[in-house]
């Protein structure tokens, strides 16, 4: 097959429209909440193992710096995918599957994040 389409191989010069966006970084928060197991289910582990357990996963999220970063990613990539996973199942459905309501979801899912992000850094620091 002799294709005399253009090829583009630098991926610094493609620009994704915002839903491409959003779909690429719902992927990618999974993988971050997949991952992100290993911190909770640590975390879990070492709270139910004793009370001494307890008080180490209590004090490690009320005064480690990195705890908290970590709990703040986590949180903030949960929320991000969960709001990013309502709008893919709604196009699933059917609704707004052309490109204007398209771009107006992903403006909408994007802003929604934002507002879930902040409130899970207000209520982790």
């Amino acid at each position: 097959m002799n294709s005399k389409r253009p090829v583009n191989l630098d991926l610094s010069t493609i620009h994704f429209p915002l839903p491409a966006l959003t779909s690429i970084t719902h992927r990618i928060t999974g993988v971050i909440l997949f991952v992100g197991l290993i911190f909770g289910f640590w975390a879990l582990d070492a709270s139910l193992s004793s009370p001494q357990g307890f008080e180490a996963v209590r004090d490690a999220l009320a005064h480690n710096v990195l705890a908290k970063l970590i709990a703040w990613g986590l949180l903030s990539a949960l929320g991000f995918h969960f709001v990013a996973g309502i709008q893919h199942m709604v196009m699933d459905a059917g609704y707004g599957v052309d490109l204007e309501s398209g771009n107006r979801k992903a403006q909408i899912t994007v802003v929604v994040s934002v507002v879930l992000v902040v409130l899970a850094g207000v209520w982790v620091w």
